[in-house]
């Protein structure tokens, strides 16, 4: 497999500028034309950009991706009739998304529909320190006319915005055209953009020395991106599970050396509150995680999509792979030991959305955390004060959270969600199982715990006890995390028990306004709304699970395929059950009112940071059809992961509609409490 794709900006980019990124790359490819054959304009990317690159997304094959997304159920459903007007708003959309931005390079979308001869490339790349640079690479054997009018073009479009052209040679002949750019109202810097028209590849980017030195490593680089350690672990582990012919993207990122790049290249403009969470990230040990990145394929006879991924995460020098002390501080947190069997249990209900299900050492996690939440919180001994105060406090619940509930948990997390109908803004459900190894005294000390606190209320259903948080959220939740009963009133000014337990909930952030938890069936389970947890709880072998399910069972078979020994996570979705309260959110242009966990998070990433504010909509989902015509093209999916001596490695595989793997369910009828 040959080829790279990478971009960015070295001012401004920012995290949705990622996003677009990718959004860019997979437009670039559903322009281009007919790749014909003949030697590619240069080396694999991996060996062309440096090692310094960040971000890596790579294109080999453009023709054969849109080829191959084509023949997949989104493809047709792109072009079924009744998507059209959607489909072309948000081209439309995009386009004037596109020439905002791009345009800052002289681009738009619809240049490259003539340019790609081979693979295309993007990247983000740190050349020092506090700086990004972008650079998109592209093959343009057997297109160099089409690119040389580019070049016209891009250079007219600049010349408008007044901008200033020069031109400089280096040694070794190769020609570089610069644009300077006045600095415009509204942005931060004055832009550049950089031009190489090399023989069969075209160079653009931000950075002149950057493109420059592109330029002069389309042979090859003895400092490439393929030269580092965690990029080769990344290859070794994915590059086998796909054939050459099989147009593949592939992707690099390095997580945490882009984000401190990206902080320090993009200061705030006001001094934030609040903690630096890269920074703790860093101190915490979670520097452990060298990179992420690995290989997608479309239409590969079997499957609608299938990817391989490697969380490149070595232990620590001299630590062993698989010890709990292979990571340092919090990342000791980081244990999924793999197991041979990860099935469902009977109490989840047969036609869930999803199911997923982990190992995790939570004895091991809850040792660990203590210095994340000191760090997190900013004052050395909170964690340890706050544990003290709810065995020792006298106002507090007297419960000695370590040995009477961490040390009666296992080691299976399991996650169920669904929602109700009609749907609505609180529609999505969730349930969160613990599993215990003493379900009698973990239902002790949570009785205890949640008998103190005034927010929390006795429920009983068919012989089990509920605790309910009384919903006292304002009509556009903020996201806080929450353990229901451990938080007590006190004076937040304190500096004692009571008060550093506030200090620590003002820290924290709520995603379930409406929690209940009870322990049942082996399991502490936790769920966003009491009527979910009541169907979990109803739930009989009797009535049909979700390990009887068809669909569920051609799933865990494709996984058994990619997975033939032990795994640490698996997990099983219905594409259109899965996406039908978004969809639907979207088509009514509700979704920023979501009190769903993913809306709560689209707010916090996509709003304006106001407390209590809600975020406008950014795509027009009006034109939407009504769910039923997209919900033939969904069908199932699973994710599977295990746990390796360099990290962890993932795999997944989503399944055509109409194929076996989908088969029919038998579903219960939909009313308002779940379906």
């Amino acid at each position: 497999m040959q080829g790279s794709l990478t971009a960015g900006r070295r001012q401004n980019l920012s995290p949705r500028g990622v996003v677009r990124c990718a959004a860019w790359m997979v437009a670039l490819a559903s322009v281009a034309t007919a790749l014909p054959a003949g030697a590619a304009g240069f080396a694999p990317s991996e060996t062309v950009f440096p090692a310094t690159t960040r971000i890596w997304i790579s294109s080999p094959d453009p023709r054969g991706l849109q080829e191959r997304f084509d023949n997949t159920s989104y493809g047709q459903l792109l072009k079924d009739p009744q998507m059209r007007p959607f489909v072309e708003g948000v081209r439309d959309q995009a386009r004037s998304a596109g020439r905002q931005r791009l345009g800052k390079l002289g681009l738009s979308f619809e240049d490259f529909a003539s340019v790609p001869g081979g693979e295309i490339a993007l990247g983000v790349i740190e050349p020092s320190a506090g700086k990004l640079a972008s650079v998109i690479l592209v093959d343009t054997t057997g297109h160099e006319q089409a690119a040389a009018r580019l070049v016209e073009t891009i250079g007219e479009r600049l010349v408008e915005r007044k901008a200033t052209k020069a031109t400089s040679t280096s040694g070794g002949g190769t020609t570089m055209t610069v644009y300077d750019i006045p600095q415009e109202p509204g942005t931060a810097h004055a832009t550049r953009v950089a031009i190489v028209v090399h023989p069969q590849a075209l160079i653009v980017g931000d950075d002149p020395a950057v493109v420059m030195e592109i330029a002069s490593a389309l042979s090859g680089r003895s400092d490439s991106l393929a030269t580092v350690v965690s990029y080769k672990a990344v290859a070794d582990r994915c590059a086998d599970k796909v054939p050459a012919a099989a147009a593949p993207i592939r992707w690099y990122v390095d997580p945490l050396g882009f984000a401190r790049a990206l902080q320090a290249a993009n200061p705030p403009r006001e001094k934030r509150k609040g903690p630096d969470y890269v920074a703790i990230l860093g101190r915490q040990g979670f520097d452990a995680v060298k990179a992420v990145g690995g290989v997608v394929v479309l239409d590969d006879g079997l499957h609608e999509l299938r990817h391989h991924t490697l969380i490149h995460a070595p232990p620590l020098d001299g630590r062993k792979p698989f010890a709990s002390d292979r990571y340092k501080l919090a990342a000791r947190m980081l244990q999924f030991p793999n197991t041979a069997r990860l099935d469902p249990p009977t109490w989840v209900p047969r036609d869930v959305s999803s199911w997923m299900t982990m190992q995790w050492d939570m004895k091991n996690a809850f040792a660990s955390v203590e210095s994340l939440v000191d760090d997190v919180v900013g004052e050395k001994g909170v964690f340890d004060d706050v544990i003290a105060s709810l065995k020792e406090d006298p106002d507090g619940p007297q419960i000695d959270v370590e040995h009477d509930l961490v040390g009666c948990l296992g080691t299976r997390v399991s996650i169920v969600s669904d929602h109700t109908m009609p749907i609505d803004v609180d529609s999505e459900r969730l349930v969160i199982a613990v599993e215990t190894s003493n379900p009698e005294q973990v239902a002790k000390t949570v009785a205890k715990s949640m008998a103190t606190d005034p927010d929390m209320r006795r429920v009983e259903f068919d012989g089990h006890v509920i605790w309910e948080l009384i919903d006292r959220s304002d009509a556009i939740p903020k996201l806080e995390i929450e353990t229901p009963g451990l938080a007590p009133a006190a004076h937040a000014d304190s500096d004692t028990g009571h008060g550093r337990r506030n200090k620590l909930r003002d820290r924290e952030e709520k995603l379930l306004p409406h929690s209940a938890v009870t322990v049942a069936h082996g399991h502490l389970l936790i769920a966003s709304h009491r009527d979910f947890l009541e169907r979990v709880l109803a739930t009989t072998s009797a009535d049909g699970t979700l390990v009887d399910s068809g669909d569920y069972d051609v799933v865990t078979d494709e996984l058994a395929r990619l997975f033939p020994g032990e795994t640490a996570l698996r997990s099983f979705g219905r594409g259109d059950e899965t996406i039908r309260p978004a969809y639907e959110m979207l088509r009514r242009g509700e979704m920023p009112k979501s009190k769903s966990l993913m809306g709560q998070l689209l707010n916090g990433l996509l709003g304006d940071g106001k407390e209590g504010s809600v975020r406008e909509q950014r795509i027009d989902g009006s034109t939407l059809p009504e769910f039923e015509v997209i919900q033939r093209y969904l069908g199932a999916s699973g994710v599977g992961m295990e746990t390796v001596p360099e990290g962890w490695y993932v795999a997944g595989v989503a399944l055509p509609r109409e194929s076996k793997a989908t088969e029919a369910v038998a579903r219960e009828p939909a009313d308002t409490v779940g379906r």
